[in-house]
């Protein structure tokens, strides 16, 4: 199992940005890729972003694309989303997500099920 810890979340004006961190402890960072899911109100967790254990490849939600950006730092444990341009409709609890299994170089998971570890979320808030 690893542990993840995230920050940055907060209240910010639509339009404006925000950088949430992931740290992770526990086990081999760089082994595993590493997705950001989020979760509103009354719906059900989404994939926000993901990318490879050495951070070759990334994907994202439709709906981010071009907005937001993950990126990691395999020296430092942590993984970061850097969300620009935000909107009302972002508002949500942001979860950071470790591969349940040693992954390739290349591969990067867009189903929660793929994931095994989860941290705790971090609340964003965009106001309109």
């Amino acid at each position: 199992q690893v542990q993840l810890v995230e920050s940055g979340g907060g209240l910010v004006q639509a339009g404006g940005s925000l950088r949430l961190s992931c740290a992770a402890s526990g086990r081999t960072f760089g082994n595993y890729a590493m997705g950001w899911f989020r979760q509103a109100p009354g719906k059900e967790r989404e994939f926000v972003a993901g990318i490879s254990r050495l951070g070759v490849n990334t994907r994202y939600a439709d709906s981010v694309k071009g907005r937001f950006t993950i990126s990691r730092d395999n020296a430092k444990n942590t993984v970061y989303l850097q969300m620009n341009s935000l909107k009302p409709e972002d508002t949500a609890v942001y979860y950071c997500a470790a591969a349940l299994r040693i992954t390739t170089a290349q591969t990067v998971g867009v189903s929660a099920d793929w994931y095994g570890s989860w941290g705790q979320g971090t609340q964003v808030t965009v106001s309109s």
